[in-house]
């Protein structure tokens, strides 16, 4: 009776000792594609923050010539 007792207590805990593993090796994998995912990320915050600059860069480009442009008109209106 006592022995049923014990291997029953045994058989429980190397159950949840298996069921603890299990866990962990779910928590493992789920950290591995979160670090993966997140590299991933911060690849492309690099990218399209280096893409903003440049689209930036352009933008003050379009802006100086329509600039440029406003004054050469306003300026051939007041020669006429």
């Amino acid at each position: 009776m006592v022995e049923d007792t014990i291997t029953d207590s045994a058989a429980d805990t190397s159950s949840e000792l298996q069921h603890l593993d299990d866990s962990i090796d779910v928590l493992l994998a789920m950290i591995s594609q979160l670090k993966q995912e997140n590299t991933q990320l911060r690849s492309q915050q690099d990218f399209l923050q280096i893409e903003r600059s440049k689209l930036m860069e352009k933008n003050e480009m379009a802006r100086t010539r329509v600039e440029s442009i406003i004054n050469r008109l306003k300026a051939m209106e007041t020669n006429e």
